[in-house]
Protein backbone atom coordinates (compact mmCIF):
# COMPACT_ATOMS: atom_id res chain seq x y z
CA UNK A 1 0.00 0.00 0.00
CA UNK A 2 1.27 3.77 -1.45
CA UNK A 3 1.37 6.48 1.53
CA UNK A 4 -1.54 7.91 -0.94
CA UNK A 5 -3.48 4.81 -1.07
CA UNK A 6 -3.36 5.15 3.04
CA UNK A 7 -4.07 8.73 3.29
CA UNK A 8 -7.61 7.69 0.77
CA UNK A 9 -8.32 4.53 3.33
CA UNK A 10 -9.65 5.46 6.98
CA UNK A 11 -7.95 3.11 9.92
CA UNK A 12 -10.39 1.82 11.75
CA UNK A 13 -10.55 0.56 15.15
CA UNK A 14 -11.20 -3.02 14.90
CA UNK A 15 -12.30 -3.23 18.55
CA UNK A 16 -15.49 -0.90 18.17
CA UNK A 17 -16.48 -2.34 14.81
CA UNK A 18 -19.95 -3.92 15.06
CA UNK A 19 -20.36 -4.98 11.39
CA UNK A 20 -20.69 -4.48 7.73
CA UNK A 21 -23.35 -2.18 6.73
CA UNK A 22 -24.06 -5.03 4.00
CA UNK A 23 -24.75 -7.56 6.82
CA UNK A 24 -27.63 -5.94 8.18
CA UNK A 25 -28.92 -6.81 4.18
CA UNK A 26 -30.47 -9.93 4.99
CA UNK A 27 -32.56 -9.69 8.00
CA UNK A 28 -32.35 -5.69 8.81
CA UNK A 29 -30.64 -5.92 12.29
CA UNK A 30 -27.91 -8.00 13.41
CA UNK A 31 -26.78 -8.55 17.26
CA UNK A 32 -22.65 -7.83 18.45
CA UNK A 33 -20.66 -8.08 21.43
CA UNK A 34 -18.31 -5.98 21.95
CA UNK A 35 -16.11 -6.07 24.91
CA UNK A 36 -14.43 -8.69 27.25
CA UNK A 37 -14.85 -10.47 30.56
CA UNK A 38 -18.21 -11.02 32.34
CA UNK A 39 -20.17 -8.31 31.14
CA UNK A 40 -18.83 -7.49 27.48
CA UNK A 41 -21.61 -4.77 25.55
CA UNK A 42 -24.24 -6.91 23.97
CA UNK A 43 -26.24 -5.02 21.43
CA UNK A 44 -28.11 -5.03 18.22
CA UNK A 45 -28.21 -2.88 15.40
CA UNK A 46 -31.28 -2.50 13.16
CA UNK A 47 -31.84 -0.44 9.87
CA UNK A 48 -34.60 1.29 8.70
CA UNK A 49 -34.33 2.86 5.17
CA UNK A 50 -30.91 4.68 4.90
CA UNK A 51 -30.71 4.87 9.04
CA UNK A 52 -28.99 2.50 10.90
CA UNK A 53 -29.76 2.73 14.96
CA UNK A 54 -28.00 0.76 17.97
CA UNK A 55 -29.47 -0.23 21.08
CA UNK A 56 -28.33 -2.33 23.90
CA UNK A 57 -29.93 -5.85 23.78
CA UNK A 58 -32.12 -5.64 26.90
CA UNK A 59 -36.11 -5.24 27.38
CA UNK A 60 -36.69 -2.71 29.41
CA UNK A 61 -39.94 -4.79 31.27
CA UNK A 62 -37.72 -7.31 32.05
CA UNK A 63 -33.70 -6.89 31.27
CA UNK A 64 -33.30 -9.71 29.06
CA UNK A 65 -32.03 -9.94 25.61
CA UNK A 66 -34.93 -9.37 22.82
CA UNK A 67 -33.99 -12.29 20.79
CA UNK A 68 -33.69 -15.49 21.15
CA UNK A 69 -32.13 -16.76 17.44
CA UNK A 70 -29.62 -14.75 16.23
CA UNK A 71 -29.77 -11.41 14.41
CA UNK A 72 -33.72 -12.24 14.85
CA UNK A 73 -34.95 -8.66 16.40
CA UNK A 74 -37.72 -7.88 13.87
CA UNK A 75 -41.69 -8.69 13.50
CA UNK A 76 -41.93 -10.64 10.30
CA UNK A 77 -42.75 -7.90 8.44
CA UNK A 78 -39.37 -6.15 9.47
CA UNK A 79 -41.71 -3.03 10.39
CA UNK A 80 -40.93 -2.70 14.19
CA UNK A 81 -38.40 -4.34 16.51
CA UNK A 82 -39.74 -7.16 18.42
CA UNK A 83 -38.95 -8.08 22.15
CA UNK A 84 -39.53 -12.13 21.98
CA UNK A 85 -39.93 -13.42 25.32
CA UNK A 86 -43.32 -10.71 25.88
CA UNK A 87 -44.25 -9.55 22.54
CA UNK A 88 -43.23 -5.63 23.41
CA UNK A 89 -43.14 -3.32 19.86
CA UNK A 90 -40.27 -0.90 19.82
CA UNK A 91 -39.72 1.53 16.65
CA UNK A 92 -36.58 0.90 15.03
CA UNK A 93 -35.88 4.72 15.12
CA UNK A 94 -36.14 5.31 18.02
CA UNK A 95 -36.46 2.86 20.30
CA UNK A 96 -40.10 3.77 21.87
CA UNK A 97 -41.91 0.84 22.92
CA UNK A 98 -45.35 1.24 21.17
CA UNK A 99 -47.38 -1.96 22.59
CA UNK A 100 -46.41 -4.19 25.08
CA UNK A 101 -45.35 -4.40 28.92
CA UNK A 102 -43.22 -1.71 28.71
CA UNK A 103 -45.25 0.88 26.16
CA UNK A 104 -44.05 4.39 26.44
CA UNK A 105 -40.35 3.56 27.74
CA UNK A 106 -37.53 3.04 25.02
CA UNK A 107 -34.49 0.72 24.44
CA UNK A 108 -30.98 2.55 25.15
CA UNK A 109 -29.88 3.66 22.43
CA UNK A 110 -26.03 2.88 21.28
CA UNK A 111 -23.95 5.78 19.03
CA UNK A 112 -22.91 4.47 16.08
CA UNK A 113 -21.05 5.88 12.99
CA UNK A 114 -20.48 4.54 9.69
CA UNK A 115 -17.02 4.68 7.91
CA UNK A 116 -16.23 2.58 4.95
CA UNK A 117 -19.14 0.74 4.68
CA UNK A 118 -18.92 -0.73 8.67
CA UNK A 119 -21.00 0.16 11.33
CA UNK A 120 -19.09 1.25 14.50
CA UNK A 121 -19.76 2.57 18.00
CA UNK A 122 -19.30 6.56 17.97
CA UNK A 123 -15.81 7.53 19.11
CA UNK A 124 -18.32 9.21 22.20
CA UNK A 125 -19.06 5.89 23.30
CA UNK A 126 -16.75 4.36 26.24
CA UNK A 127 -17.76 0.43 25.60
CA UNK A 128 -16.97 -0.91 29.19
CA UNK A 129 -19.00 1.86 30.72
CA UNK A 130 -21.79 1.38 28.72
CA UNK A 131 -21.23 -2.07 29.45
CA UNK A 132 -21.64 -1.74 33.32
CA UNK A 133 -24.25 0.60 33.13
CA UNK A 134 -26.41 -1.94 31.13
CA UNK A 135 -25.09 -5.26 33.50
CA UNK A 136 -27.80 -6.58 35.84
CA UNK A 137 -27.87 -5.44 39.46
CA UNK A 138 -26.72 -8.01 42.04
Amino acid sequence: MSDADSAQSPVLDVERVVCRLSDLDEHGSRAFTIGRGDWPLRGLVVKAGSEVRGYINSCPHAGHPLNLRPHQFLTADGALILCCSHGALFEKLTGFCLAGPCAGRSLRPIPLQLVSGFVLLADSVAADKLADDAAPLP
